[in-house]
């Protein structure tokens, strides 16, 4: 075999890898327009609902997503946590309690919240057991209870990857456009 063959191997083969890795953690993400956010003002993020069957999804992402709210230095972080609990899956209160945190978020002076929805948080059932994550988010105008902007995504891992990685990693990838315009 000459070098040129060898060569042309080990590409198509590296090829064909990177296609399997592709293929193997992929994710959908459609995000709105970044706002025009006041880098000074205070946040709050507010209960995600959690409309999967794995019990305290909505607060394992709520807490992925005040972390990384903190690590990109948006202002000051409140977190809302009376009654943030769904008591079933099939719970119909999340109007009400979305309501109620917005008026929490009022007296408190918050200008801005982020709240969301787990529309999927579990390891697929199958041969590896891929992590499997969906989200949705949004930015509130506390005052006016207006959506600012919006986001949705879902995203798989390697079958070794942590659930709670695979999610910080969506949850990271969408307020990564939210807050483009908050500096």
């Amino acid at each position: 075999m000459t070098y040129r063959n060898l060569l042309a191997s080990r590409l198509r083969l590296f090829a064909g890898l990177a296609l399997v890795g592709l293929l193997s953690a992929c994710s959908t993400l459609d995000r709105g327009t970044a706002p025009a956010l006041d880098p000074q003002a205070s946040w709050a993020v507010l209960p995600f609902e959690n409309h999967t069957e794995t019990p305290m999804a909505g607060n394992r992402a709520a807490a992925i997503a005040a972390a990384l709210l903190g690590a990109r230095g948006v202002g000051p972080v409140k977190r809302y946590t009376a009654d943030s609990v769904q008591d079933t899956l099939f719970d119909n209160r999340d109007a009400k309690r979305r309501e109620d945190a917005l008026a929490w978020a009022r007296g408190e002076g918050v200008r801005y919240a982020l709240t969301g929805a787990v529309d999927e948080w579990r390891y697929k059932v199958g041969v590896d057991g891929e992590p499997a994550v969906g989200v949705a988010l949004e930015i509130v105008d506390v005052n006016s209870g207006a959506t600012l902007w919006s986001a949705t995504g879902g995203q798989s891992g390697w079958s070794r990857e942590a659930l709670s990685a695979v999610g910080q990693k969506l949850i990271r990838n969408l307020l990564g456009t939210g807050l483009a315009n908050a500096r």
